[in-house]
């Protein structure tokens, strides 16, 4: 697994856990962002059932794709900077939620200002676990010299 993998692994055994922990749904917004981007990019995904299950699958895939993404992304930047853990796991778990979040927001799919203080928390925990995780691997992973 890279870092950004890694890091993904961990959100969503976070979120699951969560799920479990708390018997609440799982969410169903990554089904609707896959929904809506099928929507906005004028992309057939199917009649019926063909379209519900290109949706559960592509919603997921997304989310990997965006954590890989911004762990490529945050190596690439961060590749010659001591950068410590804590703040490598801020700018890694705030930056994914923040893109989630916003895109979820501008494609429609949900308005964080209706957010209750549970559903921040429930957002928040998992993309820091996420952030911690790919933080600590891409630390790990480094050259001795070049670890902050």
């Amino acid at each position: 697994m890279t870092r950004s993998e890694d890091g993904s692994a961990v959100l969503n055994a976070v979120s699951y856990l969560d799920v479990a922990l708390r018997a609440r749904p799982a969410s169903s917004t990554p089904e609707s962002v896959a929904g809506r981007l099928a929507d906005v990019t004028h992309v057939d995904l199917g009649p019926g059932d063909e379209a519900a299950n290109r949706r559960s699958g592509l919603g997921p895939f997304l989310g990997y794709a965006m954590g890989i993404a911004a762990g490529a992304g945050f190596g690439v930047l961060a590749a010659r900077r001591r950068i410590p853990l804590p703040l490598a796991t801020v700018l890694l778990g705030g930056g994914v939620m923040a893109t989630s979040d916003g895109s979820m927001t501008v494609l429609g799919v949900t308005d964080p200002r209706t957010w209750r203080r549970s559903d921040w928390v429930s957002d928040l925990i998992p993309h820091l676990a996420y952030g911690l995780s790919a933080a600590a691997t891409w630390r790990r992973l480094r050259p001795t010299s070049a670890r902050g």
